[in-house]
Formats: C-alpha cells, structure tokens, sequence
C-alpha cells in the first residue's frame, strides 16, 4: 500500500534474485482474521483488543494500547476464578465510541473436582473507550445466581514499551531500560527510558482499590448476594506521570467528551440512507471508521492510515481519502492539504528521500525513528504525493470555489510544481520517476511498495529509476489541477502552460505506455525506458485522471473487466495471466477497496458506469461477509465462488482510511454526482444504481452556504432524481 511498509512474498522464480530480507515486512505468524481484533482510536492513540477485551501478548501479536508508535500496553488478561471468561458478545458501538465485552463465567471446579460455580451465573461487562491519552473501562459485574457467590477477579498486566516496528517484526540488538515499577494502593506505574534518552510511562489506577495489587496484577475478592451488581473503573494513561484515582464520575465525563467529538466532526459528513439495510450499515461503519481515523491537527482534520500498523500520518494515503470523500466532507481535504503544506520538505537530505517541494510520505514518533532505525521519523519517499498534492488542491478549488484557502496553499503549490520539474523527472523526458537515493529507503515508492511489485513479463523485477503508469496520470491531474487554480486566480497564461503541458503528456504517455497486444497500458518503464509489460490494476488509474484517450478507454475498460483481472469481487492488482500472480499476496493479485473505488471512478468517468456498478456489487456483497461489515485495507484475489465470501488476507489493516471511504466514493461514481460552486449547482449525470439499491436518499449535499436533500430511486429501467428539500439559493441538475 502507500504505507511503504510492508512486502509480498516472491509468488515465482525470477532471474534475478529477490531481495533477502522484505523491507519493513509485518510477519504473518497469526492471523488478524483469526483473532477477531476490536479497535479504538482517539487522536494519536490506537488500541488493538480481542474479543475478549484482552490484549494478549506474544510473539506477533498486534494487541495492545500504542500511543505515538510505541506500545504502553502489551498486556492485559482478566480471569474470573483462575478461568478465561466466556464470549457472549463483543461490539462496537457504531460510531466506535466504545466497545463493549459481554462476558460470563464456565463451569467452575475445586480442586477435587467438583462443580463449584456452574456456567452463566455470573455476567461481566467490559465497557472501554479511548479518550486523550488514556484507555478507560468500567468492569460491571452481576451475580444471576440464587446464591451468594465468592468470585475472585484477576488482571494481570504488562507494558513491553516496544517500538511498532518491534511489534511489525524488526528485531532491535539494543533497547532501553525498563525502571522498577511504582507500586501504590490503587495504582501502578510502569516506565522505560528508551536509547533516545525519553522516558515513557503507563500508569494503570484502579477505583475502588483492588484487595491486592502487585507490579503485574490487582486482584479483587468479591463476595456477590443474589443478583448483586458490583462496578470497578480502570485508567490506563500513556505519559500521565501524576497519578488520580478514577472514578465514575471520570468515566462518564470522558465518555461523555468522547461521543461529543465524534458527533461534531461526523456531523459535517453528509447523510446517506438506502432501500438496502445491508449497505446502510455498511456506510455508517464507512464513516464512523472515517471519523475514528481522523486525528485533529493544526491546520484541520486529519485522516490516519490504518490500524494496527499505519495509525499516523501517511501523504498518499491523506490525499487519496480527501478525493474520495471530497463530495461528503470538503473540510478534510482541507485539513489535509494544510497539514501536508506545512510539512513540506525544504532541503535536500537523503536519508529522508527529502527534496525541495517534495510532500511527506510518513511520519513516525516513536523511538526506532528517533534514533534513525527506521527512515520514517519524517519521511518523503513516495513518488506520488507530490502530484495528488496539486491534483487535490485542484479538485477541492472545484468543489469549493475556496479561494482563501487555495491563495494560503499557493506558496506550497508553487513549491511542488517546481519539485516536479526540477526532481520529478530525473531524465526530461517528461515523465515522473522514482529511486531511492539511499540503501535504507524504499526500493518501489508507488503505492504498490513491496520489493517485488514491479516486474517486467517474464517476472524479473525491474531496476529503477522507474516510471509507473499511475504515476504518470497524477502528473497529468497534476497539470489539471495546476490549470484550474491559476485560471481561476486570473493567471490565463500561465493556466494555458500547464494545459500544454498535459496535453503533450497525454501524447507521450499514450506512446510509450499503451500496448496493443495486452490491451492495456503497461505497468511501468524501467530505468532503460523498457517496459513492463504486465497487466495490472494500475492502467484504471489512467481513466480516473482523465490522461487516457476515449479509443483506449475502451480497451482499457474491457481488459480490466475480463475475467483474469475482475474475480467477482473486484479488479486483481495484478491479472492472473501475469508471472508474478498470486492471489494471497501483498500487492501482485489481491484486492483492494481504494484501488477499485478509483478504477470505477475512472470507468464511470469515461461512461462506463455499468462496469462501475458490478465493481460496486462485488464489494458490497464481500462487505456483507465481514465482520462490522467493514471492508480491510485488502482481501485475497482468489476467484468468487457462489454463496461464499471472500478470501481474507492474514495482516490486513482494518480499518483504514481509504477502503472505508471506498463504498461512499463508488456510491458517487455511480450517481455521477458532482458540484459547480459558482453556478451553485448539484448534478447528476446519467446516475445509475447498483443491482443491490433500489433508492438512495442524500442529505445536507452541501454547495457554498446551500444545501439539498435528494432522492434517487429506480423507476422502470430509468434513475430519476427527486429534490426533497433546498437550503439557500441552489439548484439540482440531472442529464440522462
């Protein structure tokens, strides 16, 4: 993915020999799928749980509570009577505001064997949520019994404080210390100076206290009436060195502070419903994981990539979830243009893939980029970004006609302009290529990152400096972009340049990228201008920037719909015809949501939107197998068998940005939505609708200081648009 961060196994024998160690790999030596893992995030903490409600460490384990990518908690394990409790039920809440572990005791035995406590007498009640820097829970406990039960609850806890590339799977020959534990009478606090010389601390306060208390465990002797109820509160705090005593009272302001935040910022989104329930929980899971992921930042709301393993600031990533949810929330592109224009990189240093212009890739806090294990303190190796950066500063002054903010970004506009002319095209060739300037950086700095996602036929991987075809269409949005601003800025001029210049890009890259016999554009040029003749997800990307002429579009549309790409559930990343194909691999077969939402955007873009629609039906009903009816960050390519669901692939993120934002980008694709801030305009051109809706109700559609609620709804074999309500002076547009 744009993580940079994690590398497919080698699917078949090359010529030339894979790299030894994958880059930054995350091992696969437990299954995330397996597990059933429960996230919360809250700004820059993340916590990773089982169903259960415990973090349970061992070696790849992802459990646990990470603040700034270091883990405060590595685990935390509740028994009731020495036994694991029993699983009822395990939720988040649908805004992710809290989770809730519904729990209740086994069979409980003494040490002759007899029947102690039989099962289902005794419930628990896990409620968690994130808030600030800290973890909080409330345990209520409730004897069903008919007797006075004696219950024995223990917790046994531990913070490893290990880097998240420790936790990934990079193995360090040197760490910190950890410091002796403070041990008090409702609390304990756990530290660890690390090699950078910063001390981090959890500290772990109970309320009331528990009967007995250690440096690892607290232990509560409960002796419950009939059908009494007994409540305990727990405070986990990431660098929180003055201890408090938690209490209801804490709890349920945090909560109370917490669902408020949430409401505030997923209120400006605007509001779908459907004839289909299905696909309604499938948006309300989108943009809850939406706004769980956003992280408030300075310049504005900031969406993080992924959880467990890209919970911080990734450029690509940003930029791609602003576009798709540009027509929902405008306010997060602008939070991400401003936060990425404030990061841009001024100098040039090696180490970081830095150079004048260039827009970050990744940022990481924690000790291994502290200390220069790892590039990615501030990093800026994504070939990328750098062109979404202007593309969606572009499309954002469309949707918007937000000149303050655009005349605010111009110095960080011109400054990346500039980078692509003076860094961007290594050659003047006109094209966009990427290579690492040193060994530590990333070897393919495209979306698709893992070593060997870039390859020629025969399956030998290619050596750079290499210019990718998804690239190459950035750069021509980029021109787009670029075009737009300073027409509407009064610079005709120097607006008619950057269209030349897209123009004569459209040219070059038809002739050096499209090829005939596969039907397709060309996955990439080597470093010797040959190109990889492999066909491949990436070729969408030409029809969702427009760079692709309509002839080839056609072609385009038809190869990526064919059998070997398109499984039934999505387009492949890599076709099945292709050397390098596996479908359990990283990047060379599987699916991702992000990468289909942008190639149905670039079908409908070219009138293809029946072929938009089945991607569309394909990911929905893979949605409808997964658990929270939340799309992962990826799933297996394997082919669609009938009243099954898809493959899932081991480590996937979930959730991530920019696969919940999928389902609510294709929706817009489909219905041909967009805006004219100037003629205060919402129109839908030639709409359709998926197979699996029938009607779809869009509300607060907003356009300047108006709004419009709609209704589109089959009729026949004919779309028809209804305007329900209006809010200022704004008008609802529909072509056939």
């Amino acid at each position: 993915m744009s993580t940079a961060s994690v590398d497919s196994k080698p699917s078949v024998a090359s010529a030339e020999p894979a790299a030894p160690v994958a880059q930054f790999f995350i091992p696969a030596t437990a299954s995330l799928q397996e597990r059933r893992p429960r996230t919360l995030k809250h700004g820059d903490t993340f916590a990773v749980f089982d169903h259960n409600g415990d973090a349970l460490s061992g070696p790849g384990s992802p459990e646990g509570l990470f603040h700034r990518d270091t883990r405060y908690l590595s685990h935390f394990y509740l028994t009731i009577n020495g036994k694991r409790p029993m699983l009822l039920s395990s939720t988040l809440r649908e805004d992710n505001a809290t989770l809730t572990c519904d729990l209740t005791n086994p069979d409980l035995f003494d040490e002759k064997g007899k029947l102690t406590l039989g099962h289902d007498l005794i419930h628990l009640r896990r409620s968690r949520f994130l808030w600030n820097g800290g973890c909080y829970e409330r345990l209520a406990i409730r004897n069903y019994d008919d007797r006075r039960q004696h219950v024995r609850v223990e917790i046994v806890f531990a913070a490893d404080f290990a880097d998240l590339f420790e936790v990934r799977g990079t193995v360090r020959v040197r760490k910190g210390r950890h410091l002796t534990p403070v041990v008090e009478q409702d609390s304990i606090l756990l530290s660890y100076i690390g090699l950078d010389e910063r001390k981090r601390s959890t500290r772990i306060c109970f309320d009331p206290r528990p009967d007995q208390i250690c440096s690892d465990q607290v232990i509560y002797d409960l002796h419950l009436e009939p059908h009494e109820a007994r409540s305990f509160f727990i405070e986990i705090g990431c660098d929180r060195v003055a201890g408090r005593r938690p209490s209801h009272r804490s709890f349920f302001l945090a909560l109370r502070d917490a669902r408020r935040a949430l409401r505030s910022s997923s209120s400006r989104a605007a509001s779908i419903v459907t004839s289909n329930e299905i696909f309604n929980e499938v948006v309300r899971r989108s943009v809850s994981d939406l706004y769980m992921l956003m992280t408030d930042k300075p310049e504005g709301p900031y969406p993080y990539a992924g959880i467990p393993w890209f919970s911080t600031v990734f450029g690509r990533d940003a930029l791609i979830t602003a576009l798709e949810t540009l027509w929902l929330d405008p306010q997060i592109a602008r939070g991400v243009l401003g936060h990425l224009a404030a990061n841009q990189a001024a100098e040039i240093d090696p180490i970081a893939d830095a150079e004048p212009g260039k827009i970050l890739h990744e940022v990481r806090y924690g000790e291994m980029a502290e200390l220069g294990e790892v590039p990615f303190r501030r990093y800026y190796g994504s070939i990328d970004s750098t062109l979404l950066f202007v593309l969606l500063a572009g499309e954002y002054l469309k949707r918007t006609a937000d000149f303050a903010t655009i005349q605010s970004l111009l110095p960080a506009i011109e400054a990346a302009l500039a980078w692509i002319d003076e860094h961007g095209d290594r050659d003047g060739d006109g094209f966009v290529e990427y290579g690492r300037r040193t060994e530590e950086g990333l070897i393919n700095q495209a979306w698709k990152d893992s070593h060997d996602s870039i390859f020629h036929i025969d399956g030998t991987l290619a050596k750079g400096p290499i210019a990718i075809a998804e690239v190459q269409a950035y750069l021509y949005g980029a021109w787009q972009g670029a075009a737009e601003i300073f027409r509407r800025l009064g610079k005709a001029e120097r607006a008619a340049k950057f269209l030349a210049r897209a123009e004569g890009l459209r040219r070059a890259f038809d002739t050096s990228f499209f090829d005939e016999e596969l039907g397709t554009y060309v996955l990439a040029l080597d470093g010797n201008k040959r190109p990889c003749r492999v066909r491949s997800s990436n070729a969408g990307y030409a029809l969702f920037t427009g760079i692709a002429y309509p002839e080839r579009a056609r072609v385009v549309a038809r190869t990526l719909m064919g059998a070997s790409s398109f499984c039934g559930w999505g387009v492949r990343t890599i076709a099945s015809t292709e050397a390098r194909y596996n479908p359990m691999s990283y990047h060379n077969g599987s699916i991702w949501p992000h990468d289909n939402a942008l190639i149905a955007a670039g079908l409908a873009r070219y009138g293809y939107r029946a072929e938009a629609a089945r991607i569309f039906e394909g990911l929905f009903t893979a949605s409808t197998y997964i658990d929270l009816r939340r799309l992962p960050e990826l799933f297996c390519g394997l082919p669609r068998q009938h009243a099954q669901g898809p493959t899932f692939y081991p480590v996937a993120c979930s959730p991530q940005a920019w696969a919940a934002a999928a389902p609510l980008f294709l929706l817009q694709s489909c219905l041909g939505l967009d805006f004219d801030p100037n003629a205060q305009h919402v129109s839908f051109n030639e709409p359709q609708l998926p197979p699996f809706l029938d009607e779809v109700s869009l509300r607060r559609l907003q356009i300047g200081n108006g709004s419009a609620d709609v209704t589109i709804r089959r009729s026949g074999r004919h779309v028809v648009v209804d305007v329900i309500d209006r809010r200022g002076d704004i008008r609802v547009l529909t072509t056939a």
